[in-house]
């Protein structure tokens, strides 16, 4: 066990070389024997993640061939099954509303403190993974666990403090497909999802256990159950390798990938005795729908605007999640409300009666909880659940037995809706000023009212990059093409700026993120993620 292992031993078995600076503080994180905990897990786990990457292209390759998503049917054993997952911990069983977001200090004490069950603290999608941005990250949960994180604002001395009664922590560690650049085993970087998970599992778990909680992830990107068995394992060698019973660790996986839909049942099976839930990630699901799809003209999404959750294939992803879920004693988690509270009471009413309205269907659907971006729209949400759960505190009692069969044609069916100049415009005005404060460090940004992450600007550029391969037209006659895109992109380039102000337009890297995002949406091929491509950018 670690606990018996002398730093000496330690450091002969520790092959992870650090490439970035540490201050005193990050590096109290990073001990000597976290490097030989995450050498232990990059030894044993990091050579298979490009195993998994590579699974991922034969399998594209095959549905952009004609091959659509469908079903497995050397898995129907599984499906058919009358198994369960292990179990639920006490501290999860009520996840009516769960608020998410990065991991910066006055962030996290403000979700732990807001009217919610749960704080997902986000390694992934809502945070630009520069190298301090990860490190403090941690930092700053350990602090939050051990209950002693406090933050004072340099520029009014306003102060923030944990309550007495926080939300339960979970950890979304980054997805398969991202590196960590400043970290290397045997001379390669290694995967950013072991660097997260080490760290955090490292520096929080006797703590966790201790005040009867536990170490709890969020798990993103999932494409196949072939790579839900690889976190399986990596779960059962870290318990092992601390000493921890199995099921110690308990995850919940987000089902934002069209491929990923259609093996819900063999996710749940290969994690099931770590998983407590899966989660539907609408906003990466619609670009996942988009991408898996790219060469299929029929399937062409309209607006993003139009694409909401009671569009059939849509409004079917999650009928299916909430049967699946529950028919196997484990959670079905709702979306993401990404509004922001305004302060005219108008807009704000609207924004209101919208997070009603996308809840109440979550709600009525089964779904056991929700997420929010923003504090100020817990109360709405909470609300709802509140009304639908009365005394309960899930829904795992809603079987949906008796819906009509889901079907492969019903979550792939295409999408009405126009394609409107308005809103290409705005898709493009939207990417670039997300794509500009990604690569200048932060990736969860209040954008027209909405509290963005990478998902939308992914939606943003894919959408537009399949208009011009499949020459779709405009709703002013206009047809979709790349010479059409560069002359919008650079006619709402001046709109942001004098949105935005010549001052802050020119002291940000909005030229390098135009440059990034046209060659994203004008490429040959789609490219698989712009997070990838964007973290050349980061230091």
């Amino acid at each position: 066990m670690l606990a018996h292992t002398s730093e000496k031993e330690a450091l002969s078995h520790n092959q992870i070389a650090l490439h970035g600076e540490l201050t005193h503080e990050q590096a109290a994180i990073l001990p000597v024997e976290a490097q030989s905990f995450l050498s232990s897990l990059c030894q044993s786990f990091a050579s298979r993640v490009d195993e998994l990457l590579a699974a991922r292209e034969v399998r594209q390759h095959r549905i952009d061939s004609g091959e659509l998503p469908n079903f497995l049917p050397e898995t129907q054993d599984i499906r058919e099954g009358s198994w369960k997952i292990l179990g639920i911990p006490n501290d999860l069983k009520d996840r009516r509303v769960e608020i998410t977001g990065p991991t910066d200090r006055k962030m996290v004490i403000n979700a732990l403190n807001a009217n919610v069950k749960v704080f997902m603290a986000d390694f992934e999608d809502s945070l630009s993974p520069a190298w301090d941005k990860v490190l403090d990250g941690q930092v700053n949960l350990r602090d939050a666990v051990a209950g002693n994180i406090s933050y004072t604002n340099p520029s009014n001395g306003k102060q923030y403090q944990l309550s007495s009664d926080p939300a339960v922590l979970i950890c979304r560690v980054r997805g398969l497909h991202l590196k960590e650049k400043h970290v290397s085993y045997q001379d390669h970087a290694i995967p950013g999802a072991l660097f997260d998970f080490a760290v955090y599992f490292f520096n929080n778990y006797k703590a966790l256990l201790a005040k009867g909680s536990g170490p709890y992830f969020y798990i993103p990107k999932l494409q196949s159950y072939h790579e839900a068995k690889w976190w399986s394992d990596v779960f059962h060698f870290t318990e092992t390798y601390f000493g921890l019973d199995t099921g110690t660790i308990k995850a919940t996986a987000l089902i934002e990938t069209l491929p990923a839909v259609f093996e819900m049942d063999e996710i749940l099976f290969s994690l099931k005795e770590h998983i407590v839930g899966l989660n539907c990630g609408r906003w990466d699901y619609i670009f996942s729908y988009i991408k898996t799809l790219r060469n299929y003209p029929d399937r062409v999404l309209p607006d993003r605007q139009v694409v909401t959750m009671d569009k059939p294939f849509l409004n079917a992803y999650s009928r299916l999640l909430v049967r699946t879920c529950h028919r196997r004693g484990a959670f079905a988690m709702g979306g993401m409300a990404a509004f922001i509270p305004s302060k005219d009471p108008d807009i704000n009413q609207q924004v209101l009666d919208k997070i009603n309205k996308d809840k109440s269907l979550e709600a009525n659907n089964g779904h056991d909880g929700t997420w929010v971006a923003h504090p100020g729209l817990a109360d709405t949400a909470r609300q709802v659940f509140d009304t639908v759960l009365g005394e309960r505190s899930n829904q795992l009692d809603i079987s949906r037995a008796e819906d009509t069969e889901i079907t492969a044609d019903d979550l792939l069916a295409p999408c009405q809706g126009e394609r409107t100049e308005q809103g290409m415009r705005h898709n493009i005005r939207v990417a670039l000023q997300y794509i500009e404060a990604w690569i200048s460090g932060n990736g969860c940004v209040p954008i027209y009212g909405m509290m963005e992450d990478a998902a939308t600007a992914e939606i943003s550029r894919a959408s537009i990059w399949q208009w011009i391969k499949h020459g779709k037209s405009l709703d002013n006659g206009e047809v979709v093409t790349k010479a059409l895109f560069v002359r919008y992109l650079e006619e709402e380039i001046e709109v942001v700026k004098s949105e935005l102000g010549s001052e802050r337009f020119d002291s940000g890297r909005f030229t390098e993120a135009a440059k990034l995002m046209e060659e994203l949406t004008t490429s040959h091929e789609l490219s698989n993620f712009l997070t990838v491509p964007g973290y050349e950018f980061l230091d």
